[in-house]
C-alpha cells in the first residue's frame, strides 16, 4: 500500500469521525430541546390544581396570540405564576450548568463547580449579608433590602470567591486540583460558619428569608424578579459562548494557548467575570442550587466530547432541564408542602459526585 492511499484512508476515516460526530450533537441538541419543551409543559401543569398538557399548550398559544378571553381560571395559575417559575428554573439551570462547564475549563478538571468550591457560598454569604443586616447602618442608609439589591451582593460575593479560589489554587500558570478542592472546602465552610453567624443575629422574619436562600427554592419566582434576573442571565449566556475556543486552548496550557495567539488573560478575566455574575444572579433568585454545574456538563461532555464552542450552549440546554425536573419533583414529592429545590439536587448530585470521583480514581490507577 502506497502512502498515498495510506493519506487518502487516513483522510477518509477523519471526514467520517467528524460527521459522525456532527450528527451526534444535532442528535443530542434535538433531544434536550424536545425534553426540556416537554418538561416545561408537565412543569406548568403540575400543582394543587392539576392542568392537562394539552390546556397548557392550548393557553400558551392563546396567549402568544393575545386571545385571552373566556380562557378560565387555569389560565390565570399558568400564565401568571407557573409559567414565570418554569422561566426562571430554566434560567438559572442553564446560568449554573454554564458556569460548572467555565470552571471545569478555566481549571482544566470535571470537577470543578460553583457549589462545591464556595463560589455559591459566597454569593449566598453576600445575599445573607443583605437580608440581614439590611436594617443596620451603614445599608440601612439605602432603606430596606429588596431583591433588586440582592443581585449587586451576590455578585460581589461570588467574584470574591472566584477569584480567592483562583489565586490560591493557580501557581505559575498551573492550577492544582488537590488544593482548588482543599481550598474549596475551606471556602464553603467559612461561608456556611459566617452564614450561621447571621443566622444567630437574624430575627424571625430575617430567619425564614436565610432559610430560604440556603435551601434554595423557587416558590418565589415570579415575573418581577425573572424581569430582574431573566437579561442578565441571558447576557452572561451570550458572553460565555466566544470563549469556547479559548477554553479548549487552555486545556493544553496557558503557554501552548498564548502561542496559539489565545488572550489569555483576557479569557480567564472573562470567564471569572460571567461565572460571578451568573452564580451571583442564580442565588440571589432562588438561593443555593447545588451540583447542577457538575452533573449538566459532565453528561454532555460523555455524549459530545469535550469541545467547548458545543459543549457550553449544550450545557445550558441540559441544566436547564435538569433543574426544571427538579423543581417537579420538589412541588410533587411531598404535596401538598414543597420541598426546597436544593435538597433534590444534592440528592442527586452528591451520589453522582461521588460516583465521578471513583470513576477519575480508577482512570487514574489504570
Amino acid at each position: 500500500m502506497t502512502g498515498a492511499s495510506l493519506a487518502a484512508d487516513a483522510e477518509t476515516a477523519i471526514a467520517r469521525a467528524v460527521a459522525g460526530r456532527r450528527r451526534r450533537v444535532v442528535a443530542v441538541s434535538l433531544a434536550l430541546v424536545l425534553l426540556l419543551a416537554g418538561l416545561a409543559v408537565l412543569s406548568m401543569g403540575r400543582g394543587a390544581l392539576a392542568v392537562p398538557p394539552q390546556r397548557v399548550v392550548e393557553i400558551l398559544s392563546s396567549g402568544l396570540h393575545g386571545k385571552m378571553q373566556d380562557m378560565g381560571g387555569d389560565s390565570v395559575v399558568v400564565l401568571d405564576i407557573r409559567l414565570p417559575r418554569t422561566l426562571m428554573a430554566m434560567a438559572i439551570g442553564a446560568a449554573l450548568a454554564v458556569s460548572g462547564a467555565l470552571m471545569q475549563g478555566l481549571f482544566r478538571n470535571p470537577l470543578a463547580d460553583p457549589a462545591l468550591l464556595g463560589v455559591s457560598g459566597g454569593a449566598g454569604l453576600a445575599v445573607g449579608c443583605a437580608i440581614v443586616l439590611a436594617d443596620r447602618p451603614p445599608l440601612s442608609l439605602l432603606g430596606r433590602s429588596s431583591f433588586v439589591l440582592l443581585p449587586p451582593f451576590a455578585f460581589c460575593g461570588a467574584l470574591i470567591s472566584m477569584v480567592v479560589l483562583y489565586l490560591i489554587a493557580t501557581r505559575r500558570g498551573r492550577t492544582s486540583m488537590a488544593t482548588m478542592l482543599l481550598a474549596g472546602v475551606a471556602l464553603a465552610a467559612l461561608a456556611a460558619s459566617l452564614t450561621g453567624l447571621l443566622a444567630f443575629l437574624s430575627d424571625d422574619r430575617q430567619l425564614r428569608d436565610l432559610t430560604f436562600w440556603t435551601l434554595g427554592s423557587l416558590s418565589g419566582a415570579g415575573w418581577s424578579k425573572l424581569v430582574v434576573t431573566g437579561p442578565l442571565i441571558l447576557a452572561m449566556l451570550i458572553a460565555a459562548l466566544p470563549l469556547g475556543r479559548g477554553l479548549n486552548a487552555l486545556a493544553f496550557g496557558e503557554a501552548a494557548a498564548f502561542h496559539l495567539g489565545i488572550p489569555v488573560q483576557l479569557v480567564k478575566t472573562a470567564a471569572i467575570t460571567v461565572v460571578s455574575i451568573s452564580v451571583g444572579a442564580s442565588v440571589a433568585a432562588a438561593g443555593m442550587i447545588t451540583f447542577v454545574g457538575i452533573i449538566a456538563p459532565h453528561l454532555l461532555r460523555l455524549l459530545v466530547g469535550p469541545d467547548h464552542r458545543v459543549l457550553l450552549p449544550l450545557s445550558a440546554l441540559g441544566g436547564a432541564a435538569l433543574v426544571v425536573a427538579a423543581d417537579i419533583v420538589a412541588r410533587t414529592i411531598v404535596v401538598p408542602a414543597e420541598l426546597p429545590i436544593g435538597i433534590v439536587t444534592a440528592g442527586i448530585g452528591a451520589p453522582f459526585f461521588l460516583w465521578l470521583l471513583l470513576r477519575r480514581g480508577q482512570d487514574l490507577e489504570a
